[in-house]
């Protein structure tokens, strides 16, 4: 099978990630037979400096006419620290989530044996844990109506969802529950908000279609509560954007590590495969950015894209086995040897092809 990727590096470590996620992809294309073909795109800062536009038309094109996008990171610290720039490297990443429609964030979080030392909860909680994060990303007070009065001294944000936004995020969340052990947890605060109230009613309303699939409620404080004394407890956790927002960055801390966390973007049109972390500068060139959240948004990318279930495990078995082996770059090495970002990328890729 050909599969049509848009390489989009974007800022930072973007670049250097991303290649170490393309050769994961090629030793997975190579051994079952498929080929890749990837398109290269300019996104964020290095696509300012070139078009003057975070997001250019021709980077639009290129997205919308491949299966899938792998995405690096935006963010230059010359817009960071310019308050007066008309464009920001971070626009990119919006407008491209808003032109392909992506209403869909999709947070795998998964706990690794050799590293649940690194989680700043007990062993015994996070042991095992994996759960999925699916947050919906283009509605709610992060979209709605805003502004002030009386003088700048009162400001408001306007919760806002439309019955088709919330319906069509339940039912990609029910989805993904049938793929994984058919649990799904439907977070809001209707006991307070009008806005979660419908979030509920549509969700009491889907679940009798989806009977395979077991239902339960949770208010937003107590799920935070139980991501911390109980994350086990989740399969499929579904919720608004605000929440989602706040929710996936507590879970973050449930592996031990930013540097292992993936990403996927989808919805209308070419779903973006990314990791969580952002560009991170100042590692920027120095061959010592941990690769192994853009390999398992490539392993994403074959599982949610391409609907490649075996294809996701040969890069997920890998990144397992290079935790094990202790081939990790100096963010994860405790002191031990600290491998290069390519170094890791050559071994998860190699790993692939003999395994």
């Amino acid at each position: 099978m050909n599969l049509k990727i848009a390489k989009l590096p974007g800022d930072g470590i973007g670049p250097e990630v991303v290649e170490q996620a393309v050769k994961a992809v090629d030793a997975v294309c190579e051994k079952a037979g498929h080929k890749a073909e990837y398109t290269f795109g300019y996104v964020g800062a290095c696509a300012i400096r070139k078009f003057g536009d975070a997001f250019p038309e021709e980077t639009f094109r290129i997205c919308m006419d491949s299966d899938a996008v792998l995405f690096g990171a935006v963010g230059d610290p010359e817009f960071d620290n310019n308050p007066t720039a008309k464009v920001r490297p971070e626009q990119g990443l919006l407008a491209m989530r808003k032109k392909l429609g992506l209403f869909a964030n999709l947070r795998p979080v998964e706990t690794f044996s050799a590293l649940v030392h690194k989680s700043p909860l007990r062993k015994e909680l996070v042991d095992g844990a994996d759960f999925l994060c699916v947050r919906e990303l283009t509605g709610g007070m992060y979209f709605g109506e805003k502004g002030r009065k009386d003088n700048g001294d009162t400001a408001w944000d306007t919760n806002i969802y439309h019955r088709y936004e919330v319906e069509r995020i339940l039912r990609l969340a029910y989805d993904y529950a049938r793929l994984r052990r058919s649990h799904l947890t439907v977070v809001d605060k209707a006991n307070v908000l009008e806005s979660s109230r419908l979030w509920r009613q549509i969700a009491q309303e889907l679940a009798p279609e989806y009977p395979d699939v077991t239902t339960d409620y949770m208010y937003v404080d107590n799920a935070a509560m139980k991501l911390i004394t109980g994350p086990k407890f989740f399969d499929v956790l579904v919720t608004e954007n605000t929440f989602g927002d706040i929710l996936t960055d507590e879970a973050s801390c449930v592996s031990g590590s930013m540097g292992l966390l993936a990403s996927a973007s989808i919805g209308e049109h070419t779903g973006v495969f990314e990791p969580i972390h952002g560009s991170y500068p100042q590692a920027a060139g120095k061959n010592i950015a941990n690769p192994l959240a853009t390999i398992l948004s490539a392993a994403m990318m074959f599982e949610y894209a391409f609907q490649m279930k075996e294809e996701g495990r040969m890069i997920r078995e890998a990144v397992k086995a290079s935790i094990d082996a202790g081939i990790v770059t100096e963010d994860l090495a405790d002191g031990g040897k600290a491998y290069s970002t390519s170094e890791v990328g050559d071994w998860v890729a190699d790993y692939i092809m003999k395994h």
